[in-house]
């Protein structure tokens, strides 16, 4: 009997690029008039992020800004002022190939900086940044998904995958003013802002997703004899356009805060200014039995395979970490602190022994904006390694798992015995993608010439299992099929439960 092959093409994910870049970062800054002179430097911070970004051809170009915030000691060195810049730089990479439909990812970090003041009226900044930069694009890979005659016979395995990808993204502005409570002291000046953008809910309507959502702005003012913090949260709602999509799809939605800028109106009212970005990645699953393996009981059989990339749709877990660690000691301690917060870089996930727990880690910078016991105003950072494990309701053994984390909130307490300790409310998001790559047969061919010969003239043949031993491979080693094997012997499953005597039937 002809050999009858039936083949399908399931889309591929094939990695174009993934590299790092750095960008170098200068800043030659004079004090305007208005500003006093630089007493000492006490920080400067630096957050980059992807405005822009492009493929022309085989050419990625993009374009990430950094905003710059340096803070000092005035006159005395007893008033903090701020200084605020923005420096944009652009990037290009050459892909070696053109690229259509592509995916890619930008993750913009910064690496070093070097502050210094030349004189009491001038700044200089030398510093770096980094852009971890991953494009993909799927491919159409052509499989074996079932085949007849000549005694063939198949491994086959189901394989789950996005059959269609959809993406969109969109940016907006939320401008809002917010007036000061009657508790609270009038403000002069704006001296750190932090926003993040936080979970965001989306909801399809008439082929458009409804988005609402929240970012979150903190604060550090001056006004009194000391810094002081201060939050509000900004609420908007978006409808954000995404071409074809429909219930068929199950899509998920990020806000990325792209700028925030908070000035002071007046005394008793502040102007807030935000850019927020929005990303929609929708896909459409679609499942197929493809081969993994094949061979004839009659026939030598040439079986091409190949390592595929399936387009994974991840399971997404929304989980909460909290870490405590103690910060300063004794003498370290500073005698008041008026803010502190954290960041998480350095992230790490892998999947425990028991397939149901994840261990984070990672690094968390906790800052602190406090006065020592001279009575300077003090913003140090502080590195802290952490690992936490999460427990998950299903089993995950195999997969593979990405993480995102993001700090909530940091609150702190000193003991009797003057221990400054941190706790940190994190919030993670874990990706798990069933599978990296599948095994699949491409092409089978068999040599109809001659038939395999046996080393003997038997029906049945005595084999000696091990335990997990794949019934498949013994099936094959003998050129039988994996269901005489199973029925002769009356196993249940596709592996050997404990170690023993089979039987092997000799099909033909």
């Amino acid at each position: 009997m002809e050999l009858k092959l039936t083949r399908e093409t399931i889309p591929a994910a094939e990695t174009v690029f993934d590299d790092v870049q750095e960008q170098s970062l200068e800043l030659d800054y004079i004090l305007p008039d208005y500003c006093p002179d630089i007493f000492r430097l006490i920080r400067c911070d630096i957050e980059p992020v992807i405005t822009d970004s492009s493929i022309s051809g085989s050419r990625l170009s993009y374009e990430v800004r950094c905003n710059i915030r340096i803070l000092y000691g005035g006159g005395d060195g007893s008033a903090i002022r701020s200084v605020e810049q923005h420096r944009s730089c652009v990037g290009t990479v050459e892909l070696g190939t053109d690229i259509s439909s592509p995916e890619i990812s930008l993750t913009p970090r910064t690496e070093r900086v070097d502050l210094r003041a030349v004189n009491k009226r001038r700044i200089d900044l030398r510093g770096a940044v980094s852009v971890k930069i991953l494009v993909t694009r799927q491919r159409e890979q052509e499989v074996i998904s079932d085949a007849s005659g000549m005694n063939i016979q198949l491994k086959r395995t189901p394989v789950r995958y996005a059959a269609s990808r959809l993406t969109a993204e969109k940016n907006f502005s939320i401008e809002e003013s917010i007036d000061l409570g009657a508790a609270q002291s009038d403000i002069s000046d704006i001296i750190s802002c932090r926003c993040r953008a936080a979970e965001c809910e989306s909801r399809l309507i008439s082929g458009k997703l409804l988005v609402k959502g929240e970012a979150e702005v903190r604060l550090l003012c001056t006004g009194g004899d000391a810094p002081a913090p201060m939050s509000f949260s900004l609420s908007y709602s978006q409808m954000l356009d995404v071409d074809g999509l429909d219930d068929s799809y199950s899509s998920s939605v990020t806000a990325e805060v792209i700028s925030c800028e908070v000035t002071v109106s007046d005394s008793r009212t502040l102007r807030c200014e935000a850019e927020l970005r929005l990303r929609c990645r929708a896909v459409r699953a679609a499942s197929a039995m493809i081969a993994e393996d094949a061979f004839s009981t009659l026939y030598p059989c040439t079986v091409e395979t190949a390592e595929i990339q399936t387009g994974q749709i991840p399971a997404l877990y929304d989980e909460s970490l909290k870490h405590t660690a103690v910060i300063a000691r004794g003498e370290e301690v500073p005698q008041d602190i008026f803010a502190m917060w954290s960041t998480a870089k350095n992230i790490n996930a892998r999947i425990g022994e028991d397939g149901r727990s994840v261990t984070i880690s990672g690094m968390l910078v906790c800052s602190m904006a406090a006065r020592d016991k001279s009575g300077s105003i003090i913003m140090p950072d502080r590195d802290e390694a952490f690992e936490e494990t999460i427990v998950l309701p299903d089993d995950i053994s195999g997969a593979q798992i990405s993480a995102e984390v993001s700090v909530r909130d940091t609150s702190y307490d000193i003991s009797a015995d003057n221990v400054l300790t941190a706790r940190t409310d994190m919030a993670v998001r874990l990706s798990v993608y069933s599978s990296a790559s599948v095994r699949a047969v491409t092409d089978i061919s068999a040599d109809t010439s001659v038939k395999k010969e046996r080393d003997g003239d038997y029906a049945i043949k005595l084999y000696f299992g091990a335990e997990n031993e794949d019934i498949w491979d013994i099936a094959k080693r003998y050129s039988t099929s994996v269901e005489a094997v199973m029925e002769e012997n009356e196993l249940s499953g596709e592996r050997l439960e404990s170690g023993g005597m089979l039987l092997i039937p000799i099909i033909s």
